[in-house]
């Protein structure tokens, strides 16, 4: 129930617009229980051009929450969205920019954000700092110490923060790794993250013009204020380090949190080494469009994830079973699970015979809302805690690539063969060659660069080697934009 003085602050600021209440009966039918107007929760949404354009939908549609905020940097896309909310919900609700007007208002119970990642963790945080439950996207950070300090403001403030990871509400998510870590396939010491998915080029470098209806300070926010260099503004963020992680901290976390999921592992690796390269072209990018990275976990297991961001075929464990571009393998001493989407996946003998199938969806946002209510962040299926721990993951890759050298194949394989792991990293190694010879790649010319294995303690998620691995844990923020250090959310 929402109290009386957050329904009064709402209801005047509406009378005040000339908005006029719309019947529950003429609301489009729609997911949630019938909720009368005190019952329903009031939602703001933030960053919506993407993603944050299907947190609307699904919130504008429920019977049992209510949009009344649209905030993005951008009033030509926040004012096109709140025309599609007001024909779903019959009632516009209120466009800003700057989201901290929206922390400002009491009448808000929850915030999902849809931002680029840069600002991800800032925004959950301020949010929780006002009271609000959130529901973020992934990746819930851009660094390794911004998943921790979110985690430390969701219990502090004893908010509700759900990651949104949406395969740990899938049923066929959910009975794949029941299977696995049932030991129905023998002992797992094994997963392997695929990432294959075609990204093309995104322009030359150079400098742009903003687009007029974007305010860029407050888009920029906790990242420098820097003259654009890419010649599309909106999405292609992804593929620039100032904003973005590459494809192992975009598409990567999902699968990368089934992977961690399905082995056990309820914490950072203890090790971590990775390498790859921005291939096949050209452009304004500067993260990687190929990456293979390899985690040893203290309890022995091994976790390899693999970006190909050029054409490619799908990885089989066996020839005759299923295969997968973006999904995850488990290699048991008996089979193999495969993973191939949200959803589907299936298990399979050492023979490669088909076992079982795994199928089935689930509704992660009712799953959120459920919590909200229940305010027992156990109910999440995806708890802040797990967005931090899988997220991070993708960024201790990036800061071992990110220091890398470039290196020859040859170097590359000396490298490898020195690995203590349950990986086969030459055979991985050959596959990544063979593919980028497939793409025209010369790696004579473009070599691939190989960074240094990086210690890490799990326990108190930092670096202990290499040295200059450290600060890339956090960044320097750009006042007021600062993400709070840890022990001062």
């Amino acid at each position: 129930m929402i109290r009386s003085n957050r329904r009064q602050f709402l209801e005047d600021s509406l009378l005040a617009a000339g908005v006029a209440a719309v019947p529950a009966a003429r609301l489009v039918a729609a997911e949630g229980p019938e909720a009368g107007p005190n019952e329903r929760l009031r939602a703001a949404v933030i960053g919506v051009r993407g993603r944050g354009g299907y947190h609307l939908q699904v919130l504008a549609q429920r019977r049992d929450t209510q949009v009344v905020y649209v905030c993005d940097a951008d009033e030509k896309v926040g004012q096109s969205r709140c025309d599609q909310v007001e024909r779903k919900q019959g009632r516009r609700p209120k466009f800003v920019r700057d989201m901290r007007r929206v922390f400002d208002d009491p009448a808000v119970d929850i915030v999902t954000t849809a931002t680029p990642n840069h600002w991800h963790a800032l925004t959950a945080i301020w949010a929780m700092q006002a009271g609000k439950d959130v529901y973020v996207e992934k990746p819930v950070s851009h660094n390794v110490s911004e998943g921790r300090r979110m985690v430390e403001a969701a219990r502090k403030y004893k908010r509700i923060c759900q990651t949104g990871t949406q395969c740990r509400s899938m049923a066929g998510s959910i009975q794949a790794i029941e299977f696995v870590r049932s030991g129905k396939i023998g002992e797992v010491k094994l997963a392997r993250g695929l990432c294959y998915k075609r990204r093309k080029s995104i322009g030359p470098k150079g400098t742009y013009e903003v687009p007029p209806e974007v305010d860029y300070d407050l888009w920029s926010g906790p990242a420098p204020l820097v003259p654009l260099t890419r010649p599309r503004f909106h999405y292609d963020w992804h593929w620039q380090r100032l904003y973005g992680n590459g494809d192992i901290g975009n598409q990567g976390p999902h699968q990368m949190d089934l992977a961690r999921w399905g082995l056990g592992e309820e914490t950072l690796c203890c090790r971590v080494v990775s390498y790859g390269g921005r291939l096949g072209y050209e452009d304004a990018g500067d993260t990687a469009n190929t990456q293979t990275a390899i985690y040893e976990f203290p309890d022995g297991k091994t976790l390899v994830f693999e970006v190909r961001g050029l054409e490619t075929e799908l990885l089989r464990p066996h020839p005759k079973a299923d295969g997968a571009r973006i999904g995850v393998i488990f290699y048991g001493t008996e089979g193999y699970v495969v993973l191939t989407s949200y959803t589907a996946g299936a298990a399979f003998d050492l023979d490669g015979n088909l076992i079982q199938r795994f199928t089935g969806g689930g509704d992660h946002f009712e799953n959120f809302i459920q919590a909200v209510r229940s305010r027992q962040y156990e109910d999440l299926a995806a708890d802040i805690l797990e967005g931090h721990l899988s997220c991070a993951l993708s960024h201790l890759a990036n800061v071992s690539y990110y220091l890398g050298e470039t290196v020859s194949v040859a170097e590359a394989r000396r490298r490898l063969e020195s690995l203590k792991t349950n990986e086969k990293p030459l055979e991985t190694l050959d596959r990544v060659v063979s593919h980028l010879k497939q793409n025209g790649v010369d790696l004579e010319k473009t070599p691939m660069s190989f960074g240094p294995q990086l210690a890490v303690d799990p326990q108190k998620e930092t670096i202990t080697s290499p040295p200059d691995a450290v600060p890339l844990c956090t960044r320097d923020y750009r006042k007021p934009f600062v993400v709070p250090p840890a022990g001062q959310v």
